[in-house]
Parts: structure tokens; sequence; C-alpha cells
């Protein structure tokens, strides 16, 4: 993880887990360690990370999604788990119950990632949000949660001359962060190539 720094505008991200299983301490939870890893491998900005793991009971996913975004004053909040069809997936159902504005095209993009792979991936319900509080505002999405998965969706498909097949939808994130007032979030163009219009761009940190 990048060093952290006690700037105001220092790049926080709320890592969750909703699971059951995991949350009890039945197996060891994948969904936070693989996030963690492809953020360092992705971001070059200094940010903070915070972590929960939470079983599958809507109440408790808003009470942490809102929890993170309004007290852990987190810019984003990226989500693994509980996005599927049975009775107990309830993530979406928590994350727009907490949100100011729905986020689709990211849940559309993550489909047509996991498409590439499985027929089932209609099944999935990843979905993203903007939370707002008067002075503060999160992007939250609902990732899947496999590793490899969660690897595909945030950093797109490429060939093996590695051209890109399908983006990720991370190449969208620092730009919408940029939007909501949080702070500016650059990334390693080899893992996750930001697209920013020219107008919004800066110089490269020193």
């Amino acid at each position: 993880m990048t060093s952290p720094t006690t700037s105001d505008q220092t790049l926080v991200i709320g890592l969750v887990s909703v699971s059951d299983r995991a949350s009890g301490g039945v197996y060891e939870d994948k969904g936070i360690p693989a996030l963690s890893d492809w953020l360092a491998q992705a971001i070059t900005t200094p940010y903070r990370i915070e972590t929960r793991l939470i079983p599958d009971e809507r109440a408790g996913i808003e009470r942490t999604l809102a929890e993170l975004v309004d007290q852990a004053r987190c810019h984003l909040v990226l989500t693994t788990g509980g996005t599927g069809p049975a009775r107990r997936d309830v993530t979406p159902e928590a994350t727009l119950a907490v949100a100011t504005k729905e986020m689709p095209g990211f849940g559309e993009q993550m489909r047509q990632i996991s498409l590439r792979f499985v027929p089932t991936a209609i099944l999935s319900r990843q979905t993203a949000v903007i939370r707002e509080t008067p002075d503060h505002a999160a992007l939250i999405m609902n990732l899947p949660g496999q590793p490899k998965s969660i690897k595909e969706t945030l950093e797109g498909l490429k060939d093996d001359a590695g051209n890109v097949l399908v983006g990720g939808i991370f190449a969208a994130v620092p730009y919408c962060i940029d939007l909501i007032g949080g702070p500016y979030m650059e990334t390693d163009p080899r893992v996750s190539k930001t697209f920013r219009p020219k107008s919004a761009l800066r110089p490269p940190a020193a």
C-alpha cells in the first residue's frame, strides 16, 4: 500500500468484504487482500485504506457504507460479495439504500467483462452509486467476489500483445472522483490507464 499522509486531501479508500462465512471465521477472506494487492499495483497517488469484513445483512451493510463515507471520509468504497440472486445476496440493495445518485454504467461494464467468460454473468447485480453529504461525497462500487474476477473487472481484458479487448471500470474512476470533489488520483497506465478529458489533466507529479 502507498504510504499514507495526514493531508485532508489524502485519497481514502474503503474496502468491504461481505460474507457470512468469512466474517464468521469459517474460511479466510480473499476479497480484501485481492483488492488491496490490485490497488497497490494500480494507484500511484498516496492513499489510505479502511477495511471492513461483515456478514450478509442488509442493515449492517448500509451502516458500514454510511460510516465509511460519512465518518471515515472515504472517497471511494469497493465492496466484494453478495451481488448474486440468492436470498442472502443483498449488497446491491444496501448500496442503493445509502445512495444519492446511481451510476449504472459501472455495473453494465462489469457484466460485459464477465460475459466473456460465463453466460451466468447476467445473474450478477453489481452496481455503483454516489453517496453525498453536505461537505463530502464518495463513489461506492459493488465488485465480484472472486479475486480473478475482481482483477478482470477493474483492469479489463487484454490480448497477448497487450491490446485492450474490453475496458476495465477503474479507468473511469479517477475522473469520477474529480467530479465529486475528491483528490486527484493517478494510476500506473500499465495496469489501468486513467481517462480524463484534456481540460481535466494536470502535470505529472514530481
